[in-house]
């Protein structure tokens, strides 16, 4: 089978390359599988790699093909012609299960604009988390600065490595399942133990870490090879503590077939939509990636359950979804939201 013939829905295996932090339980309760100490993401459908490696995080569908080389030899058919004729064979999109089996470090992610001047990449690392589980008594998310932060004073807790400093000057916001939380780049952030979620992103794994020690071997990766002379110039320094609503949604209490749980702010980098479909629901043509929370039944002629992470592509065309489940259906930007690029 040819890379670019493949226009139906795809279940996919697995695929959680080993981090730097450590992973609980939920991926494998979700999915059916074994747990991993270190396998705390599952890069769903992915054309990205690890920052620094040359395959790690890419996903291979069933025919053996890269789904990143599949892509790019038939954007069209994957992507659709609009989107390919802004984005070429690129998906902008990166969808992954994280479960927190411990506090992730405080970090940031670079802008477009940062990232094309820098890094020499056009896409940066705005992204957007949707809790599907929580354990403990308290899961916590830490979102932005409480109040605007002096440069020279980031600087000294990153020399410094005053890791106390930096995480009492976030946002902890206690999550439960059905809430969203949308992360600007620049946004300087850290998920807590207990916490699962479906991650939609800019498909890079660009990081600015803060809190390297005690995660990082070294600073180098931390700071992306830039220096952090260079790389806190992403660091959004602004407070946010008057304005959390803009970025954390609660939805748990909306049933709808379809539910758009990032609003439009999200729009010029991804979409997601959680469905309850009870019978049949129909899906447009889009690549999408479906990620099944609960229940079973088909897309297509593709059978689907509770841990089915799916890859549609756009060519698969209009597409029942029928059954009686709940999914997360990740979706692209908006396209008539995103500027002009050259592909």
């Amino acid at each position: 089978m040819s890379s670019g013939v493949l226009h139906q829905p795809v279940n996919l295996p697995a695929n959680q390359p080993k981090q730097f932090y450590r992973g609980g339980e939920a991926i494998a309760a979700l999915r059916g599988g074994t747990s991993g100490d270190f396998g705390p993401e599952d890069w769903v459908a992915s054309t990205t790699t690890l920052y620094g490696r040359d395959d790690a995080g890419l996903t291979t569908l069933p025919n053996g093909v890269l789904l990143r080389d599949a892509v790019k030899a038939d954007p069209t058919g994957w992507l659709g012609a609009d989107h390919a004729a802004k984005f070429g064979g690129d998906t902008a999109l990166l969808v992954k299960l994280l479960d927190a089996g411990q506090r992730l470090p405080v970090h940031c992610h670079p802008s477009n604009a940062f990232a094309s001047s820098h890094l020499n990449c056009r896409h940066g690392k705005t992204e957007a988390w949707i809790v599907v589980g929580t354990t403990g008594a308290t899961p916590t998310v830490y979102i932005g600065f409480r109040d605007d932060v002096p440069a020279a004073t980031v600087a000294d807790w990153v020399a410094t490595q005053n890791t106390s400093a930096m995480l009492d000057a976030l946002n902890p916001v206690c999550v439960r399942p059905g809430d969203t939380v949308f992360v600007p780049a620049g946004v300087p952030h850290a998920i807590g133990e207990g916490v699962f979620i479906v991650e939609l992103q800019q498909p890079t794994d660009f990081s600015v870490t803060l809190e390297w020690q005690g995660f990082l071997a070294n600073a180098d990766i931390g700071h992306l090879g830039l220096g952090y002379g260079v790389a806190l110039d992403c660091v959004d320094r602004q407070g946010w503590s008057g304005k959390l609503e803009e970025l954390v949604r609660q939805t748990s209490e909306k049933w709808a077939p379809s539910v758009d749980l990032l609003g439009h702010d999200a729009d010029p980098f991804f979409q997601a939509d959680r469905l309850h479909v009870e019978g049949s629901f129909a899906l447009e043509p889009s690549f999408a990636v479906l990620v099944v929370l609960e229940g079973s039944g088909q897309l297509g002629a593709l059978e689907v359950h509770k841990g089915s992470t799916v890859v549609v592509p756009h060519a698969a065309g209009e597409l029942g979804l029928t059954g009686d489940l709940v999914a997360i259906r990740c979706r692209p930007p908006v396209l008539s939201t995103v500027e002009d690029v050259i592909p």
